[in-house]
């Protein structure tokens, strides 16, 4: 049971790391209109169930949309480390 579960707590680090790089390709996407039409739609039900929440609470910059940062922010300094340690916890030293 333990290593069915340092596995599920790796693959969540590994989806965490692989969310903040799809957030980085739709952000990029944005700003190419051409993309946008053709991968950003595929993309996009992945990332706005997140950012379309702090759209309402972190208003844009300049016209920029800092949603997509805030969101890369909470997952690298808030999310990753707690899952460090349940993978630490559950797969020991």
């Amino acid at each position: 049971m333990n290593a069915l579960s340092c596995q599920a707590a790796e693959l969540l680090l590994l989806l965490a790391s692989l969310y903040t790089w799809v957030l980085i390709a739709y952000a990029v996407i944005s700003w190419i209109p051409d993309l946008q039409y053709r991968v950003g739609r595929y993309i996009e039900p992945l990332v706005m169930p997140f950012v379309g929440p702090l759209r309402r609470i972190v208003p844009p910059v300049g016209g920029l949309d800092l949603s997509f940062l805030v969101l890369i922010l909470l997952i690298q300094f808030a999310v990753r480390p707690l899952l460090f340690r349940l993978a630490f916890a559950v797969c020991g030293a």
